[in-house]
């Protein structure tokens, strides 16, 4: 049976009745939770501090965007709050449920018609002895991120939990909602298609310096 299956098909962190699933090992988090839900705001604190930066670096990574990556986290954040007391213990792992919440968000509001933000617009160059190197790297940091933008937003989400959340390919098929087999197969066509974009933009850079 696959994980997806075994978990509740919801971003809600409440408990779906039906036939019993297996369960893991309490941690941390699950202790949290547990005062979360007697309306212990310290623990809440806690359970922010614990997973908020992650949180927004995946944000981040999936909109581009710093200023709507802080409400998508601020967002569920304050979910977890408003719904304290309905974490079941030992199902889902919270920080499973929160990729996935905070993907699913981003990728709501990556489907929205939207304009372009400054605040998504690279930085100047400061000057420095360094600003070549800096350039350079940001130039080719700005190529790639061009490149991720354009697949397909399952292979691009697959990538970016593989390589910048160095998560696991069942990890990332319990975020997901999918099969393992699913996310390798993700995976490999976003390499593919990555490669064929990154290899095209190179070409036409070089044919743009041939030209001047």
């Amino acid at each position: 049976m696959a994980i997806a299956a075994q978990l509740p098909v919801t971003d809600d962190p409440v408990v779906v009745s039906g036939a019993p699933v297996p369960t893991r090992p309490l941690n941390e988090d699950d202790s949290l939770l547990r005062r979360i839900g007697e309306g212990d705001e310290r623990a809440f604190r806690s359970l922010v501090e614990r997973h908020v930066d992650k949180a927004y670096a995946l944000a981040l990574r999936i909109l581009r965007n710093p200023t709507d990556a802080e409400d998508v986290v601020q967002d569920v954040m304050l979910k977890v709050w408003s719904n304290r007391g309905s974490w079941q213990e030992g199902r889902a792992r919270f920080s499973t449920w929160l990729y996935r919440v905070v993907t699913n968000r981003c990728l709501d509001l990556c489907r929205r018609p939207r304009t372009s933000d400054i605040d998504a617009a690279p930085e100047m160059a400061d000057g420095k002895p360094d600003a070549v190197s800096s350039i350079h790297t940001g130039e080719v940091n700005l190529m790639l991120e061009q490149a991720m933008g354009q697949l397909p937003d399952q292979q691009r989400i697959a990538l970016i939990l593989s390589y910048h959340d160095d998560l696991s390919n069942p990890e990332i098929a319990e975020i997901m909602e999918t099969t393992v087999m699913a996310v390798e197969s993700l995976l490999k066509r976003g390499r593919q298609q990555l490669r064929r974009i990154l290899m095209t933009a190179e070409a036409e850079i070089r044919d743009s310096f041939m030209k001047i």
